[in-house]
């Protein structure tokens, strides 16, 4: 991040965003006039005018729009989410493009070559969506490999390879699965994301941070870029047009753009993809609560145009439903968490702290009541062998010194110590044998038990935790980070520390679970090499963590 005095002066909202910011209601907005505000933040469908607009023609195009790639997401046993989002000049606000609705047309194959389609059809990319445009294409056969690209005008986007999920009551012998997070783009290049690409995984998860608010020089940070960026990405996000201008620079990256291509992805977000370590309304610092929740509507809007996410969790008003759960047959489940938009404030100013009262409240939640009944009520029902939780922030205690009383984050599951009695609670009663935890956030690979007392190194071992370092945050990192043996004796139950760029691999099986976290050299110049860093195995019906 560039010094503050060298940033590009704050962008404003547009006087339609002002107006609705003045009919912000607490968790809601009130009636808003005004189209693109109506559009943006309360009605979220292309008003009838707009929608009625003339079409543009396609022909017309003399630039490829499909600069930003493609993905898919969220499989299913009959369908899968494609999406797109159309751009010949993606480092401007319009994106090159007009206010005007384009038609799209897309494929579905069962071979690279499309001599077998099995789908096909066409959508529209309203300019209401910044172009962007998202197929659920239902009645696919289960468990299958798909090819899929899209077409307008004369342009043909790049092919992407998708799949189905397995029959929800099939009997499945293996699963592999990669989990990421946390890539700021000026820190330093995307290339865990190339050999993610050439991986043999089934689907990726995305934890979160999938872009910083921060402001991005022309030089691209420690990126050091030949072709300098444009000024409007040197200043921290707040609009809706800075938002989706951010997702551009990082879809531009053509390392993502190829993980994206390789796999579907599932993708939940942390605190960057908004604002550092907020809560709930509440900003990081002290600020009026109603300019923060515009900002807020703001970047869940372009968080939605630009993620492969189906229309269940478009944005109503402030608000976006982003935990939901998916299915493997019976061989895992997974409770995909948002403890960012229900949680409640950070105890102790966010600061590490000892636990003490407003940590150990039993009120204090992350996850908000509702989706903690809808966890537990899931693990109720549950018929999968492996039950997985892919969230934020990390679960098991991590002590953060060696005093007899130690510091613990407060911003983590740490800070909120009866969310996750509650919910350890709920597992147990719900007879959940293999819990296993994926976490992000932290920019460092972690692999660790957990307890059902927390903090209690006897205690008996419920489920396990694997963290996964950082694509890019936090610049080439090493091998071993300074506190390693602060972390390693502070936490028994801690089994793996290192702190290099990557991600990690977990394969799900009948007897064991088995993580490889898979770390390269450095980040701020490209081309480093993958390697295996720590290998670990749980065996089903037995959790805790052993090396491979």
């Amino acid at each position: 991040m560039t010094p503050a005095s060298s940033h590009t002066p704050p962008s404003q909202h547009t006087p339609e965003f002002v107006e609705a910011a003045r009919h912000v209601g607490r968790r809601r907005f009130l009636t808003v006039t005004g189209a693109a505000a109506a559009l943006a933040f309360a009605t979220n469908i292309p008003l009838a005018g707009a929608a009625s607009a003339r079409e543009y023609d396609a022909r017309k195009l003399a630039e490829n729009p499909f600069t930003l790639g493609v993905a898919s997401g969220d499989p299913l046993p009959d369908s899968v989410l494609l999406w797109t989002r159309l751009a010949p000049k993606p480092f401007q606000a319009d994106s090159g493009l007009p206010a005007e609705r384009i038609t799209v047309a897309w494929e579905l194959a069962s071979d690279e070559k499309f001599t077998r389609i099995v789908r096909r059809g066409s959508v529209t990319a309203h300019p209401e969506f910044h172009h962007s445009a998202r197929v659920d294409v239902k009645g696919l056969d289960a468990d299958r490999v798909f090819y899929y690209r899209f077409r307008t005008g004369s342009w043909i986007s790049e092919t992407g390879r998708t799949r189905t999920a397995p029959a929800t009551a099939a009997a499945v012998s293996g699963l592999t699965i990669a989990a990421v997070s946390c890539q700021a783009f000026h820190d330093g290049y995307f290339t865990p994301y190339k050999h993610l690409a050439a991986d043999d995984v089934d689907v990726v998860f995305h934890l979160g941070d999938y872009l910083y608010e921060y402001a991005v020089n022309a030089a691209g940070g420690v990126r050091n870029l030949s072709t300098p960026l444009p000024a409007l990405f040197n200043r921290e996000t707040v609009t809706l047009e800075d938002y989706r201008l951010r997702y551009a620079l990082y879809k531009s990256d053509p390392d993502l753009r190829a993980a994206h291509a390789a796999h579907p992805f599932v993708v939940t977000w942390d605190d960057h993809e908004t604002e550092n370590n907020y809560a709930d309304e509440i900003p990081e610092k002290d600020q009026p609560v109603d300019p923060f929740l515009v900002r807020r509507a703001a970047a869940y809007r372009a968080y939605w145009e630009n993620q492969p996410l189906r229309a269940a969790q478009q944005p109503s008003g402030i608000d976006l439903q982003l935990y939901r759960r998916l299915k493997w047959g019976r061989l895992a489940q997974f409770d995909v968490l948002d403890t960012r938009q229900y949680r409640s404030d950070q105890a102790y100013g966010d600061t590490a702290h000892v636990p003490g009262p407003e940590s150990t409240d039993p009120k204090r939640t992350i996850t908000g009541a509702t989706q903690e009944r809808w966890l537990i009520d899931g693990w109720n029902k549950s018929d999968a062998l492996w039950n997985v939780v892919p969230q934020q922030v990390m679960f098991a205690e991590r002590r953060l010194d060696l005093n007899a009383e130690a510091k613990l984050s407060m911003d983590a599951w740490d800070g909120y110590a009866a969310s996750r009695d509650r919910v350890l609670a709920g597992a147990a009663s719900a007879g959940v044998e293999n819990l296993m935890v994926l976490t992000g956030d932290v920019h460092k690979s972690y692999a660790l038990d957990i307890k059902e007392k927390p903090g209690d190194p006897d205690a008996k071992t419920v489920g396990t935790e694997i963290v996964t370092t950082s694509i890019a945050s936090g610049k080439d990192g090493e091998d071993k980070p300074s506190n390693w043996d602060t972390y390693m004796q502070a936490n028994p139950h801690m089994k793996f520390y290192h702190g290099r760029r990557g991600y990690v691999t977990v394969q799900y099986g009948a007897d064991q679970a088995r993580a490889d976290f898979k770390t390269v050299t450095h980040v701020t110049t490209p081309g480093a090499p993958l390697t295996t860093s720590g290998s670990f195995v749980t065996e089903a019906g037995n959790p805790g963590l052993e090396p491979a």
